[in-house]
């Protein structure tokens, strides 16, 4: 028996150890490789999401900027009208003048949003006023007046910002015409509201250092820019990147944009007020929206740069193997979580109507089969409301389809406001029908709901020019009883529709409870 020579047990052992060398280094790379493939990808989502959570956090603050400045004006309005119902119907002489300085002069005290009110007549002398002393001279040259004396509307008018000739401060008027009984020119009621309530308010949001915030008119006029510069109120920022975007992407919206002042990159997001001529915008600087990012980049990129070093030099297969393991769980949960979230959203979804955030009619039918079982098992009694928006048809053919999606925004809103427990399940029901599910609840309960309802959405006060009313009302059926062995949950729907019928064959805006129909057109909304 030959000894074979020890190199060629050394050679035969190297050529069988090269191949897995050669493996090992190639798996060194693989690993290397996806972990700077996760890096990268973990870096750029972490970047797309910094952006998008600024977007929502920008959005969701200029909507609150949106309600502030609503809030503000409906305020100035309600006061407003007070003043003009004084100004026409009140002889202002003697001690109506002196009842009425008193009574203004009280509200511009109270309210901290008001400098001064103002009543004017019709050549531009005030008439009433809350300052201590009136003043002299005419006020006919300023903006506001001249547009009431040419616009013959009765609308609030937001004004240009002024400087009061009385206190010196820069305000924002907002005025009313005043008519005569024959319907011509009688003056001007102005409430100036001031500027730097509005900066105050924006000063206690944090947009960062070089954040900004803009009030600005239709017309491109800047009422007030955070950070505050006084010779800029009253210009135009028309030509400027965010009226642009608002021309092209209508009421709402959010982008990356260059300010012309300041030559700023920031993330804007705007909202046009509803009711108001006003644009509201609230924007944060992308450097500093994207610094915490930045950190965290740099700070990744040297732990990766570093984990691969350490990697490549020490060849350690088994801290590379789960380094990649923690890595891929980590991806693996991150993935679970956002699918958690999406079947929630999508469960969400399934059981909303997404014009009126009522539940849908597939969720209320889910819903009726199972309180028709526990009233099956309890004996309880179980209540339907089926109700029916009046003359809706005709509302949408005056209006359009558009005003008749919001009016049944409001309708589910006041239907749904109208309900006390957590139990009660209002739903779209189809069209311009609405349904609410009372469990546990008899039909004198029912009733009591189904008139709240009513009166709820006659309150609205919606008009509507082809109703007989002339505004929107709401018909309903009601019908409550139990479960009887033999039919099925859809029979107290039907019940309810057949008492919806009688309730609108007995002239709308009320209800029929079992036998009786009850009127509510008499009853005051």
């Amino acid at each position: 028996m030959s000894i074979k020579p020890v190199s060629s047990i050394i050679e035969r052992l190297d050529l069988l150890k090269r191949p897995v060398i050669l493996r090992a280094i190639a798996l060194i790379l693989c690993f290397c490789l996806l972990l700077l493939g996760v890096h990268v990808t973990s870096i750029v989502a972490a970047h797309r999401g910094q952006l998008h959570d600024s977007a929502t956090n920008t959005a969701n603050m200029a909507r609150v900027l949106a309600s502030h400045a609503e809030r503000t004006i409906k305020m100035g309005e309600a006061v407003l009208g007070e003043m003009v119902e004084r100004a026409e119907y009140e002889r202002l002489d003697g001690k109506e003048t002196a009842r009425l300085h008193a009574r203004l002069q009280a509200v511009a005290d109270t309210t901290p949003e008001i400098q001064e009110l103002f009543i004017y007549n019709r050549e531009g002398r005030r008439i009433v006023t809350s300052l201590e002393a009136t003043l002299r001279g005419s006020n006919a040259d300023r903006e506001f007046f001249r547009y009431h004396m040419q616009h013959a509307d009765r609308r609030v008018h937001i004004g240009l910002p002024i400087r009061s000739r009385s206190s010196g401060v820069l305000t924002i008027p907002l005025s009313r015409r005043v008519n005569r009984a024959d319907g011509s020119f009688g003056g001007v009621v102005m409430a100036s509201l001031k500027l730097d309530f509005f900066g105050k308010f924006y000063d206690s949001l944090d947009v960062g250092q070089s954040g900004t915030i803009i009030l600005a008119l239709d017309d491109g006029t800047l009422l007030y820019r955070r950070p505050f510069v006084e010779a800029m109120v009253g210009t135009s920022i028309k030509t400027g990147p965010v009226f642009q975007l608002y021309k092209k992407n209508g009421p709402v919206g959010t982008a990356m944009l260059t300010a012309k002042i300041d030559n700023i990159e920031r993330l804007y997001s705007y909202r046009h007020l509803e009711q108001y001529p006003l644009l509201v915008a609230i924007a944060q600087s992308k450097e500093e929206i994207l610094s915490e990012w930045w950190q965290t980049f740099i700070k990744m990129t040297c732990l990766v740069t570093g984990a691969i070093a350490i990697l490549v030099w020490g060849a350690q297969r088994m801290i590379r193997q789960l380094m990649v393991r923690e890595a891929l769980e980590d991806e693996l949960r991150r993935a679970r979580a956002i699918t958690e979230q999406h079947n929630v959203a999508l469960q969400a979804l399934a059981n909303t109507d997404s014009l009126t955030g009522l539940a849908n009619r597939r969720h209320f039918e889910q819903t009726l089969t199972t309180e028709y079982e526990r009233a099956r098992r309890t004996g309880k009694p179980c209540a339907v409301i089926l109700s029916d928006v009046d003359f809706f048809k005709k509302y949408n053919d005056h209006y359009g389809h558009v005003e008749g999606d919001a009016c049944l925004r409001q309708v589910a809103a006041a239907i749904s406001g109208s309900l006390r427990r957590p139990a009660d399940l209002a739903a779209r029901y189809g069209g311009e029908e609405f349904v609410v599910l009372l469990p546990e609840t008899d039909l004198d309960g029912a009733s009591a709901v189904a008139e709240n309802i009513r009166r709820h959405i006659a309150g609205l006060a919606l008009p509507h020019a082809d109703s007989p009313l002339g505004h929107v009302t709401i018909s309903l059926g009601v019908h409550a009883g139990a479960a009887v062995e033999g039919t099925d949950p859809g029979a107290w729907v039907k019940a309810a529709d057949s008492l919806l019928y009688d309730a609108k064959a007995a002239g709308r805006n009320r209800f029929a409870a079992g036998a009786q129909v009850r009127d509510g057109a008499s009853v005051a909304p």
